[in-house]
């Protein structure tokens, strides 16, 4: 963390819709609060697999009121993420490994790219409900958010090597032994410890925690 800055890491999955809603708050509050932001993508099948959590949804009254929360924070949060019915079985019918390898790759070679690369993969799961599993739509997700196919296609072919996987199933293991078993896990370094929170709705208990104001999730 640079000089007298809290680092902050957010531990996210691009098929978790708070894990969206949790990074743009924080993208919104990183030249307010006196953080160090750290984007840390990691895998939520292995979190949910090691901690044996199941989806809310498998509780039908839980997902139920999901769709209405998650339609309900999206307004008051001001992101675009767009509820259907068949939300959960998108969820289930996907698969984030390849997405989130991706992603992994990209930051170990042009972390430049990876909040505009992670920010396209939800606006196309979460806004326009396409797929974000096969390698075109992967190619199609990174175009959109600048990369030149040649690096989009040299990134591509990163994702089965073992450095990659490895990467991925660290940050995935560190995020675990900070305690986390869902997305997104917000973890505040701070006063010698972490500080582990769980969700998009703990970032005001955060900046408590860390002493910052908390001025809403759309501060001007």
């Amino acid at each position: 963390a640079k000089m007298g800055r809290t680092l902050v890491e957010l531990y996210y999955d691009v098929i978790s819709p708070y894990s969206w809603l949790a990074f743009e708050v924080l993208c919104r509050y990183r030249h307010i609060w006196n953080i160090d932001l750290r984007f840390r993508p990691a895998f939520l099948g292995g979190i949910m697999q090691q901690t044996g959590n199941k989806p809310p949804a498998m509780l039908p009254k839980r997902g139920e009121y999901m769709l209405k929360d998650m339609k309900r924070m999206a307004k008051y949060y001001q992101v675009p993420l767009r509820t259907s019915a068949d939300d959960f079985q998108r969820i289930i019918g996907t698969s984030s490994l390849t997405a989130m390898r991706f992603i992994t790759a990209m930051d170990m070679t042009n972390p430049q790219y990876l909040e505009p690369l992670s920010r396209e993969f939800w606006m196309r799961f979460w806004s326009q409900h396409e797929d974000i599993s096969q390698p075109e739509n992967i190619l199609a997700v990174a175009r959109q958010a600048g990369l030149s196919a040649e690096l989009s296609q040299k990134t591509l072919e990163m994702i089965s090597s073992p450095t990659v996987k490895d990467r991925l199933k660290e940050t995935t293991a560190e995020a675990l032994k900070h305690g986390a078993f869902g997305m997104p896990a917000v973890v505040a370094h701070y006063d010698g410890k972490p500080h582990l929170f769980f969700g998009s709705d703990r970032l005001e208990l955060l900046g408590s925690v860390i002493g910052e104001k908390w001025l809403g999730p759309v501060p001007s």
